[in-house]
C-alpha cells in the first residue's frame, strides 16, 4: 500500500504502516468476505480499529503508505476492486476491453456520484488520471502510470486517455499488458471530482470520494471518524454505522484494549504477545500468509555503500543477519525468512533465484566480504545505523540484527529512531537519513510486478533508495509486456537476479498476517493484502 503500497510503504509498499499492517484472512468470518451476506446482518455499531496518522492529503494522487491508504480504499471506490483472495470485482467499471492488450476501451457505470452529490463521469477518471501521471503536479503515485502512452520522468507529460462519452474511455499503453485490469483496483486509478482541481492542496483535508464511506471528520494524531455514505450503490455496502480509525503510539496499547473490548479491530499483534495471542484470542486470532515483506533498504547517497566495496559491503551485512533466529525467537514463527524480494502468496514466487544465497545466515562468510571490501576501500573504524520509527516494536528486531552484525563483522551497529512514523517516512524523502533503513511493502496489486517495479524501478514513488539500473528496467518493461503469464515469470526472475547483484534492498522476511479482534465485532476477514475489510464488519 502500497505502495499505498509504502509500508513503506506497500506502497508499496511501498508498502506500505508503523509495523507494516498485516493480516490476510480472518479467523472466525462466517461469510468468507461476501457483502451480501454481510449486509443480512447490518449493524449500527461503529467499528474501531487500530491506526496511525496519514502522511500525506487524503487523495488518491498522493497516499502511498499504509494508515493513509486504509482510508483512501473506504472512501473512494475503483473501476475494479480486489476480494479477499486478490481476484479483481467490477465496482464502477462495466466493462474493461482490448484485442491488442494495448488499446483499452472502458465503460463504467451510468448513476455513480461522489460524495459532495456530482456525477462519476468517464472525465473524472480521465481528469484524475492525467494529473496524477503529470510531472508538474509532483503526486507520489504518478510511478504507476509509467505504462501509460505520453508518460514521462522528465518532462510534463500528457498521457494517453481519452473521453468518449459520459461513460467510456480509452486508455492506450506504450506497450501490450494483459494485467491491466488488475492494476485498477488500486488507488492511484481512482475518479476525482471536479472539487479536487478547483483546491487541489485543499482538497486532501477534507476529500470528497465516491466510496463506500466518507470523512466526517479528522483529529491529527488521534482520531480519523468515517460514516457510511448515503448514495453509494456499488457492492461494497457498509454492514455498520461507521470507523473509528485510532492513532495510537504503543503497539501494546492497543492490544490491551483489544483485549478489554476498547477497541475493535487490531491489524497487527505486537512482538510481545506473538507467543502467546493465539491462545488469548481463539478464532479471533489473524495468522496467516500475506503480501507483505520486510526489508532494509540502502541509500544509494551513502559513499560507504558505492562502488564493488560497497555492494560486497552489503552482501555481508545481509548475510550476518540470522533471519532464522529472529522469526522464531521475536516472532514465534509469525515470519519467514525471505528467498526473494516478493511473496509466497504470489504467482511466481521462487525461492531458488542466483544470487539469493546472501540472505544465508553466514558469519564467516560475512566476515570475509567484510574485510575484502575494507582492502578495497577503507573506511576504518564504522557504526551501522540502522533507523525506524520508534512508534512501534521494530527496535527489537533491529537490536538482534546488530547483535550479530557487530560480532560477525567487526563493526558497530545500532538503532537509529524517528519518533513517529510519518516523521521517518519524511526523513527518508528528503535523505536526511544518516544509514540503512527499514522499508516494507505491503502490495498494492497480487503480481510479481508491484513488488519489484514500484520499489526498485528508476524513479519509481517508493524508490526510497534512488536506486536505478537500465537492465532491470528493461525487464521489467519486457515481463510486462510478455504474452504470456510463465513468459512474464522467467524475466520477473531474471529482474531479482540484478536486485541480488546490486543489493538495493535487504530482503528480511515476509510477514504473516497477525492481527485480532475483539468479541464486539462479527463478520471480521482480511484481505490477500493483510487489511482489514473493514465495510463488511458487524457490531451491534
Amino acid at each position: 500500500m502500497t505502495p499505498r503500497g509504502r509500508m513503506a510503504g506497500i506502497g508499496a509498499f511501498t508498502l506500505a504502516s508503523a509495523l507494516l499492517l498485516s493480516a490476510c484472512g480472518g479467523s472466525g468470518s462466517s461469510d468468507e468476505g461476501d457483502s451480501t451476506a454481510a449486509a443480512e446482518g447490518d449493524s449500527t455499531g461503529v467499528v474501531s480499529i487500530s491506526s496511525g496518522e496519514p502522511q500525506n492529503p487524503l487523495t488518491p494522487g498522493m497516499t502511498n503508505e499504509v494508515y493513509g491508504g486504509l482510508v483512501v480504499k473506504n472512501i473512494y471506490s475503483g473501476l475494479v476492486y480486489y476480494d479477499a483472495d486478490g481476484a479483481i470485482e467490477n465496482e464502477v467499471a462495466e466493462s474493461i476491453e482490448s484485442e491488442d492488450n494495448q488499446n483499452w476501451t472502458i465503460t463504467i457505470q451510468d448513476g455513480w456520484t461522489f460524495s459532495d452529490g456530482t456525477p462519476v463521469t468517464a472525465q473524472s477518471f480521465v481528469d484524475a488520471w492525467k494529473y496524477v501521471a503529470n510531472l508538474d503536479n509532483a503526486q507520489n503515485q504518478q510511478y504507476f502510470f509509467n505504462g501509460f502512452a505520453g508518460f514521462s520522468f522528465e518532462e510534463p507529460s500528457d498521457i494517453a486517455v481519452e473521453v468518449v462519452d459520459e461513460t467510456t474511455f480509452t486508455a492506450e499503453l506504450s506497450q501490450p499488458a494483459s494485467d491491466f485490469p488488475l492494476w485498477l483496483g488500486y488507488s492511484a486509478f481512482n475518479p476525482m471530482p471536479e472539487a479536487f482541481f478547483e483546491d487541489p492542496e485543499g482538497f486532501g483535508s477534507e476529500p470528497i470520494g465516491n466510496g463506500p464511506y466518507e470523512l466526517e471528520s479528522w483529529e491529527n494524531d488521534s482520531l480519523i471518524t468515517l460514516v457510511p455514505r448515503e448514495g453509494y450503490e456499488g457492492p461494497r455496502q457498509p454492514a455498520n454505522g461507521g470507523l473509528e480509525m485510532v492513532a495510537y503510539v504503543e503497539e501494546d496499547t492497543a492490544y490491551n484494549d483489544m483485549l478489554d473490548g476498547n477497541l475493535d479491530v487490531l491489524p497487527n499483534v505486537p512482538s510481545s504477545a506473538f507467543a502467546t495471542f493465539e491462545d488469548e484470542l481463539g478464532e479471533r486470532a489473524v495468522n496467516q500468509p500475506a503480501a507483505v515483506i520486510q526489508v532494509v533498504n540502502v541509500p544509494e547517497w551513502l559513499p560507504e555503500f558505492q562502488g564493488e566495496a560497497g555492494v560486497m559491503r552489503r552482501q555481508a551485512i545481509s548475510m550476518a543477519i540470522d533471519r532464522e533466529t529472529i522469526t522464531e525467537t521475536l516472532y514465534s514463527g509469525s515470519r519467514t525468512p525471505a528467498s526473494d524480494f516478493t511473496s509466497p502468496v504470489i504467482d511466481g514466487f521462487s525461492d531458488d533465484i542466483p544470487g539469493s544465497e546472501i540472505l544465508d545466515y553466514d558469519p564467516e562468510g560475512a566476515a570475509e566480504m567484510w574485510e575484502q571490501a575494507e582492502e578495497m576501500d577503507p573506511i576504518g573504524d564504522y557504526t551501522l545505523q540502522i533507523a525506524s520509527n520508534a512508534d512501534s516494536d521494530h527496535q527489537d528486531w533491529i537490536d538482534a540484527a546488530c547483535n550479530t552484525i557487530r560480532t560477525d563483522l567487526g563493526i558497530g551497529c545500532e538503532f537509529a529512531p524517528y519518533t513517529t512514523f510519518d516523521e521517518f517516512l519524511n526523513a527518508r524523502d528528503d535523505e536526511s537519513v544518516e544509514g540503512i533503513f527499514r522499508g516494507g511493502w505491503q502490495a498494492d496489486w497480487p503480481s510479481m510486478s508491484n513488488f519489484l517495479g514500484p520499489i526498485y524501478g528508476t524513479g519509481a514513488g517508493s524508490n526510497d533508495m534512488n536506486y536505478s539500473n537500465e537492465e532491470f528496467d528493461a525487464l521489467l518493461a519486457e515481463a510486462a509486456a510478455a504474452e504470456d503469464t510463465a513468459t512474464a515469470t522467467e524475466l520477473y526472475k531474471e529482474a531479482q537476479e540484478i536486485l541480488f547483484q546490486d543489493v538495493p534492498g535487504i530482503p528480511l522476511w515476509y510477514q504473516n498476517a497477525t492481527g485480532g479482534y475483539a468479541e464486539t465485532v462479527e463478520n471480521v476477514e482480511f484481505g490477500w493484502d493483510s487489511d482489514p475489510i473493514l465495510y463488511q464488519i458487524t457490531k451491534e
